[in-house]
């Protein structure tokens, strides 16, 4: 308002000196020659335009939205409205953009406020929540949705007054990205846990609670049943609608994100993955150790262990009264519920671990403990414990170590029985798996001590035959060691046998050869007479042994008689001569 004033006061002042110039026919004093009046007027009336134009124009920041308030304006802001509209004093419905704006006499007529754009970042939304508007009618909580065709329209500030769209919370939001809107009629909510986006990650489904209707929605109830196409009697049922209606929805969110607005719609995350449900611990097992002295004597000890629920666990194990022995069973469950049943979980019971704890877990208690202390069927064996073929089953009381011996035919009938309770429930039961019974140590020592006496047999057995396996080793390996004498011991025999032949064999040739020299002698003795042959043979004789041995000579020569008196018949002559005969020799030889 002052930049007016002054505006106009000095625009005043300076057409009064344009159209008077010359005051008193002189020049005004003070001023120099070449500034005269009208020059001065024209400076002024210039001065007051340029205070005029900076009351008129605005420049908005790239990153902000200007926002007017009116403040002179000849029509009042209707009674109950927030924004004004053309004309009116007040927070206006019109917005500047980034840039120039001249607007005349703006910065007199209004307030201009620069606020940030709004941004929306990722992995969230705008919760919109207009201040201004029709008023809502009874029974609406929440404005009906604006379709996306024409959000960017509906959101100027003058379109959505005019166009009669409701006061209040809003359910359409915003989504990532930057919005110029007017914040004098939409407060936007973010970075809150409430408008972050729905994610539903994969494998699980969305359930949707909705409390708005879409306008031209066919909203019809329908009891729905988790075990329709099973046809079984009993089942949970629950009424849903069609999407788009209030209530939950018949068909699921699948895995993705989606903008939905929490004050509109309550997402129920159901996991459609096989999960494994335990029953294990929560007993303490008694056991009977057995162990087998050095003289192979047998003994036993007890001992006891605690067995506590795991974390994680379904609950504690099943027990079970069989043959009156109070037995903790403990069991696995693989369970799945599938995608379009999980509308029907979620309204019956609220969710998988709601079914687990109140409908399956008590369910499942009952069939093990039912079925554990009824009848099993067996199939029949033949007395080498052969199956009877074709294979035939009877019915008898379920025994305790049928939960070892028969454990799968136990299996079958539970999970058989369970498979139904659970499509009641909505849930399909995959398979049940017993794990390892607590039997009292009272019914196994029997069992255990045959066991251990059989492998102690075994085990004897087993050694003696090590034994004789190690005998006929070491004679093996003795017989080895022995064997270059063994070969030498052969080849002697060979040897000896090659011997005695050969001996044999010069026996037989000595003897011819004597036989013939004994015919020979026979035949020399009637030529010579005996006594000669006898005297020729000692003759030969003693030459062969004088030529072996030379040292002899001598002896003989003096043991040999050097004359001969008498006959020299028969042999003496022989010596006497031969004396000589050693004699001469022996004088011929001295040197």
């Amino acid at each position: 308002m002052l930049y007016i004033l002054l505006g106009i006061l000095v625009i005043s002042i300076g057409i009064f000196l344009s159209m008077k110039p010359d005051i008193g026919g002189k020049e005004l004093a003070g001023l120099p020659n070449f500034l005269s009046s009208k020059l001065l007027g024209g400076l002024l009336i210039l001065a007051g335009l340029v205070s005029f134009a900076l009351t008129s124009f605005v420049l908005i920041d790239s990153r902000s939205v200007g926002h007017l308030k009116r403040i002179y304006a000849w029509n009042e802001l209707p009674e109950g409205r927030i924004i004004a509209l053309d004309g009116q004093k007040g927070p206006q419905a019109r917005v500047l953009g980034p840039g120039f704006h001249f607007m005349p006499f703006v910065r007199v007529l209004y307030s201009v406020e620069q606020l940030p754009v709004i941004t929306i970042p990722d992995g969230s939304y705008g919760a919109i929540t207009a201040l201004d508007g029709k008023t809502m009618p009874e029974g609406m909580f929440i404005a009906p949705a604006i379709p996306d065709d024409k959000m960017n329209e509906v959101l100027k500030a003058k379109n959505f007054i005019t166009q009669g769209w409701y006061r209040g919370p809003q359910e359409s939001v915003l989504k990532p990205g930057q919005y110029r809107l007017n914040k004098y009629l939409f407060k936007v909510t973010t970075n809150t846990d409430l408008t972050k986006a729905t994610i539903i990650p994969a494998g699980h489904v969305g359930v949707v609670k909705s409390n708005v209707k879409k306008p031209g929605a066919h909203c019809v109830k329908e009891k729905v049943s988790a075990a329709k196409s099973h046809g079984i009697e009993g089942a949970l049922t629950v009424p849903l609608v069609p999407r788009g209606c209030i209530g939950i929805w018949k068909e699921p969110l699948f895995p993705g994100a989606y903008y939905l607005n929490r004050r509109a719609y309550q997402i129920t995350l159901v996991d459609t993955r096989v999960r494994t449900w335990e029953y294990k611990g929560g007993f303490t097992k008694r056991i009977i150790d057995l162990s087998v002295d050095q003289q192979g004597n047998i003994k036993q000890q007890e001992r006891t262990e605690l067995h506590e629920v795991p974390r994680g666990a379904a609950d504690r194990a099943v027990f079970v009264k069989i043959e009156g022995w109070d037995i903790p069973l403990e069991l696995r469950a693989l369970v799945q519920i599938q995608p379009e049943n999980a509308p029907v979980v979620v309204g019956s019971v609220g969710g998988i671990d709601e079914v687990e704890d109140r409908i399956l877990t008590p369910a499942i208690r009952s069939i093990v403990r039912n079925v554990a202390g009824s009848n099993i069927s067996v199939p029949l064996k033949n007395e080498d414990g052969t199956l009877v073929t074709p294979l035939t089953y009877k019915k008898r009381p379920t025994r305790v170590l049928d939960l070892i011996d028969n454990r799968a035919a136990l299996e079958r009938t539970i999970e058989d029985q369970i498979k139904i309770e659970g499509r009641k429930a909505g849930v399909e039961i995959k398979e049940i798996r017993l794990g390892e019974p607590s039997i009292p140590p009272e019914l196994l020592i029997s069992r255990l001590r045959v066991q251990l006496a059989d492998q102690l047999s075994n085990a004897y057995e087993r050694e003696t035959q090590a034994q004789q396996k190690r005998v006929e080793t070491e004679k093996a390996r003795s017989t080895a060691n022995k064997q270059p004498q063994l070969v030498s011991a052969q080849i002697a025999v060979q040897v000896a046998n090659q011997r005695e032949k050969e001996r044999a064999a010069l026996g037989r040739a000595e003897r011819q050869f004597l036989e013939e020299l004994a015919r020979g002698q026979m035949a020399q003795a009637n030529v010579l007479g005996k006594d000669r042959v006898a005297m020729l043979q000692a003759l030969e004789k003693l030459l062969a042994t004088l030529e072996k041995k030379p040292e002899l000579v001598g002896l003989i020569s003096r043991l040999v008689p050097h004359t001969v008196v008498g006959d020299g018949g028969g042999l003496a002559g022989a010596a006497a001569i031969l004396g000589n005969a050693f004699n001469s020799t022996g004088k011929n030889t001295k040197p």
